[in-house]
């Protein structure tokens, strides 16, 4: 893994955990300090970041942790799972093409390695989210469905929405391992109702996944609707 990778990854974890909090700026030579990083992939990573809307530009060339709402992440996970469950639909449905349902279960066979040695490792968090997003990924894009396709990359930006937006809490793996390992047992049902034709199956699956991943982050309506604090809050509770 190059520094700048290890800078992307180390800090959207200390994002997403809160350990920087929303509106603070964060200066190279700090950051690379709490990394033991040079700062040059530090400023690498920062652009990448503000990619995946974790990060907004501050100033002339700095960069702040953007602010967001836990009514924002619902609203935006909601709409990704109902979006990556018309695009399985649409597949299961027109017929996976063989290139699709190969990559898919190279997929499948990556994630079984990570869950094969019954608990989770720091490497395995880029292995993961790489992963998942491949997974997802490759089903949205089989589907070529312009509307969604452009949706979804909005959706991405936004913090703990996209599929490649795994932080894991190091001192809860065991909690972590039985959360992913339900999710990726969904993705093996989820290959199995496309590659079978099953259309409506496929589509209910991925809005069962969805749902299971606002669960496990304790995102709900009756929360949102009282509160618009900060994801952040969410862990301290």
């Amino acid at each position: 893994m190059t520094q700048q990778s290890q800078a992307v990854m180390k800090i959207r974890e200390m994002i997403l955990q809160g350990q920087l909090a929303p509106g603070e700026r964060l200066a190279e030579a700090g950051v690379a300090d709490m990394l033991g990083l040079s700062r040059t992939p530090v400023r690498q990573a920062l652009p990448v970041l503000a990619e995946e809307g974790l990060l907004v530009p501050a100033g002339a060339r700095g960069y702040s942790v953007r602010a967001f709402t836990t009514l924002e992440i619902l609203e935006a996970v909601e709409v990704r799972g109902a979006l990556e469950g018309l695009a399985a639909r649409i597949v299961a449905e027109r017929g996976a093409p063989r290139a699709l349902m190969r990559t898919l279960r190279d997929s499948l066979a990556e994630g079984d390695e990570i869950f094969a040695k019954r608990h989770l490792v720091e490497a395995d968090e880029a292995t993961y989210s790489r992963v998942n997003l491949k997974f997802h990924r490759s089903i949205t894009d089989a589907a070529e469905h312009g509307f969604a396709r452009d949706t979804l990359e909005r959706i991405d930006r936004i913090p703990f929405a996209s599929p490649a937006a795994i932080a894991f809490d190091r001192h809860g793996l065991p909690e972590m391992f039985d959360a992913l390992w339900h999710a990726h047992r969904q993705h093996h049902a989820i290959v199995d109702a496309i590659d079978n034709g099953e259309g409506s199956r496929a589509e209910a699956l991925f809005r069962e996944h969805i749902y299971s991943q606002k669960r496990s982050m304790r995102l709900t309506r009756d929360q949102t609707a009282h509160s618009a604090e900060p994801r952040r809050q969410l862990e301290e509770d």
